[in-house]
């Protein structure tokens, strides 16, 4: 079986962010206008946010595999994270990151390219894989999360 091709992996990592919105297709017209869709948190996942600055480097410990899509704005200094519903309990405690209530909009560009500064580090591929709410408040903790080489030193 054949590996999807990037523009296929862009096109359902699109569709299933758009979708987590109840207007689909008004979020396709605001990509195809070059801008930002504000898409809400809550029926699908949460945000859970922090500064560039100081959450990249807890980004990069976290292996490709475990970390779902994350957004990034330079600009702005910020950094996030979708997570499941229900993570801002398990992350409450993790002073470098607040969870966005339900309801919160994300300005999103299309996950192929940036729009106004603003993208995708790590890009939705249409799966619905979160970032682990357990593995990021390990990758922010005073010891960080190891990854399985650093582990072994």
């Amino acid at each position: 079986m054949a590996l999807p091709t990037f523009t296929q992996r862009y096109e359902a990592g699109d569709a299933w962010l758009a979708n987590s919105c109840a207007h689909p297709t008004l979020v396709q017209d605001v990509w195809a206008a070059d801008m930002l869709a504000p898409i809400p948190s809550g029926e699908e996942w949460l945000v859970a946010e922090a500064r560039l600055a100081t959450g990249y480097p807890k980004l990069v410990r976290i292996r490709a595999e475990q970390r779902g899509p994350v957004l990034a704005d330079p600009v702005m200094d910020a950094l996030w994270w979708l997570v499941p519903l229900g993570a801002a309990e398990e992350l409450a405690d993790v002073r470098q990151l607040v969870v966005q209530a339900a309801g919160w909009c994300l300005n999103c560009p299309p996950t192929g390219w940036q729009v106004e500064g603003r993208m995708w580090i790590t890009r939705p591929d249409g799966s619905g894989l979160l970032t682990d709410p357990a593995v990021l408040a390990a990758a922010f903790g005073p010891g960080g999360y190891r990854l399985a080489t650093e582990a072994s030193r």
